[in-house]
């Protein structure tokens, strides 16, 4: 693409500033504006990028820009910020507390666990998150209320938006749930989940979540293992009126199918446009209380190659369905590249340009115009940071929000300076610039 430049200021009469013989004269620098520096883009090119108003004002060759505030990302590569389509904040951080007894439910305990949680999705890069947030039962809102809270104390710094997820909505024992779900959308959660697998109705499960998302014009989120075709095939049927805001996941199941059945069911999907969002780490604690089984990934190679449109999420985040989850983006991303499902790039794009989409959130490229929602790693290739993503810088609305800095040094032996290993250092790989 070719290099993007800001225009040169106007004056009232629209011409062009300048002096008093009428040249353009040189623009005073707006500081403002950010200037990140000498990033490296996946197309080989390097290049200063200025963000102004939370937008990328102009990308240029190194050096050519107004000057602005500088952060200097020398040996980093420049991408879309990814986001998390699919987490559980409510729900985070609970597996040594799970392990002692109970997990405290408290609207204080809640809104600690999601603040801490998407504090950790953001460092790794993911400037948006949703969270799939129970309601029902004996907490009733309460876990709501505390996700939205955090999300009200968070806003500048990332994007919480909570789904409502209901455990009941059919038959007499669904009444209180149905209740508690329109409760909850009045609340402020704009999306509704929810696991039909474990209602007695599934269809009537899933046709509920429907109407009232149709109703008050919310997305839909829900979760199933997808091992059931036909129920898969009642589902793409329903969720055809409101294309294209349904998303299923993780649907590890489609992967346990025969191959012919997994096909039909997603060439269902992709007609009704029902996204599909796999979690590459294992299933979440939505469909913990299914009968044991091998955890799948869902197959990805196969679904979009039926048209589907899949994003990658993290799922768990160290609570009783994965102890050890991580809420890194980019580990989604490796699995999926080192199992073969995708291509390091394809695979980087299930969880930047397609989470996002799943998200309803408006596509950003490197390039003037788009949303300044931005992750520089150090490494030269997408491959290579998605091997060893350690240094990372994250941009959210034209702003640096987060940085992690990672040193590697060996010690001076012999066989070192020898091989002249490569080191990572304070010094070098770009990690000047302040926070702006």
């Amino acid at each position: 693409m070719p290099d993007s430049q800001p225009q040169p200021p106007k004056n009232p009469d629209g011409e062009a500033a300048g002096g008093a013989d009428g040249a353009a004269g040189p623009a005073a620098p707006d500081w403002s504006a950010l200037v990140l520096c000498g990033a490296r883009l996946a197309d080989g090119r390097t290049v200063d990028v200025r963000l102004s108003g939370g937008t990328i004002e102009a990308v240029g060759t190194p050096g050519s820009l107004v000057p602005g505030t500088r952060v200097d990302l020398n040996g980093y590569l420049l991408l879309p910020a990814p986001a998390e389509p699919h987490a559980h904040t409510d729900t985070a951080l609970t597996a040594d507390a799970d392990a002692a007894g109970p997990v405290p439910h408290t609207l204080e305990d809640v809104q600690r666990r999601t603040t801490e949680a998407a504090l950790l999705h953001l460092g790794h890069g993911a400037t948006a998150l949703r969270s799939h947030v129970r309601i029902g039962d004996v907490q009733g809102l309460r876990s709501l209320e505390a996700v939205l809270l955090a999300r009200r104390a968070l806003r500048g710094l990332t994007d919480l938006t909570a789904v409502a997820v209901p455990r009941l909505l059919t038959g007499a024992a669904g009444a209180d749930g149905l209740a508690m779900l329109r409760d909850a959308v009045k609340m402020g959660a704009t999306v509704i989940g929810g696991c039909p697998d474990l209602d007695p109705d599934p269809t009537g499960y899933a046709e509920t979540v429907l109407e009232i998302a149709a109703e008050h014009g919310c997305a839909v989120d829900l979760h199933t293992d997808g091992d059931d075709p036909a129920r898969l095939a009642r589902l793409a049927a329903m969720a055809g009126r409101l294309r294209p805001g349904v998303t299923l996941g993780p649907c590890g199941g489609l992967a346990r199918l025969p191959h012919d059945l997994a096909v039909r069911a997603a060439e269902q999907l992709a007609a009704a446009g029902v996204g599909v969002v796999c979690l590459p780490q294992g299933d979440c604690c939505a469909l913990e209380q299914r009968e044991a089984r091998v955890s799948r990934c869902a197959p990805v190679r196969l679904l979009r190659a039926a048209g589907v449109a899949v994003a990658a999420g993290s799922g768990a985040l160290r609570d009783a369905a994965n102890p050890v989850g991580r809420g890194d983006p980019l580990e989604a991303a490796y699995l999926l590249a080192s199992r073969g499902e995708l291509r390091p790039y394809e695979a980087y794009d299930a969880v930047s340009t397609a989470a996002r989409a799943a998200l309803g959130l408006p596509r950003v490229r490197v390039e003037a115009g788009f949303p300044a929602e931005l992750l520089a790693v150090r490494g030269e290739s997408v491959a290579g940071v998605l091997s060893l993503a350690y240094s990372r810088t994250v941009v959210h609305r034209g702003r640096v929000v987060a940085r992690t800095s990672a040193v590697r040094e060996y010690c001076d032996s012999a066989a070192v300076i020898a091989l002249d290993l490569p080191r990572q250092s304070a010094r070098g790989g770009g990690s000047g610039g302040g926070m702006a």
